[in-house]
């Protein structure tokens, strides 16, 4: 857990008392003096999509901040309750107007790239099923692109998962 998740937390969610910071369960976490209620950090999950068409890549270029006007693959948050498949399929019809369905999981990758991004994110192969390609919800534009023609990415991870994919088609 973060110093910055320790400081987001401040009152108890059951009995709404200041919390203190306190050693235990093996690290310094939020805990409630009155009731004992002990705050534990959830990672965040985020789900991305490796969809190719005629040995291009369908990237995304993002219209928000962080890293507004790179591109990266069609991803974004598993809500809570929902199934990764679920997640995946329901960011890439955001994003792109593509319906697709999961194929091959590529990897799963750890590690925070900016303080409001995931530290999970599960990617897979996709086949596209219909739609008609669009960007939309936090995406300016959509398109496919040659592996040697790449526009700037946004996040370390889509060079990470090219690069696994690319690995598992050569074995």
């Amino acid at each position: 857990m973060s110093a910055q998740h320790i400081e987001e937390i401040n009152f108890c969610i059951r009995c709404g008392q200041p919390l203190a910071k306190e050693f235990c369960f093996g690290r310094l976490r939020p805990k409630c003096p009155a009731c004992g209620w002990v705050y534990f950090a959830d990672p965040k999950v985020a789900v991305a999509a490796l969809i190719q068409k005629n040995d291009k890549i369908l990237l995304t270029r993002r219209a928000n901040d962080p890293q507004r006007g790179l591109w990266s693959l069609p991803a974004g948050f598993v809500d809570a309750g929902e199934d990764p498949l679920q997640a995946i399929a329901r960011e890439c019809l955001e994003e792109t107007g593509l319906s697709t369905r999961a194929g091959r999981l590529i990897d799963v990758l750890y590690g925070q790239e900016h303080p409001r991004g995931a530290h999970i994110l599960i990617a897979y192969q996709m086949e596209i099923l219909g739609g008609e390609l669009r960007p939309g919800d936090d995406v300016d534009r959509v398109d496919f692109f040659a592996r040697e023609a790449l526009p700037p990415l946004a996040f370390h991870t889509t060079q990470k998962i090219l690069q696994r994919a690319q690995e598992m088609d050569q074995s």
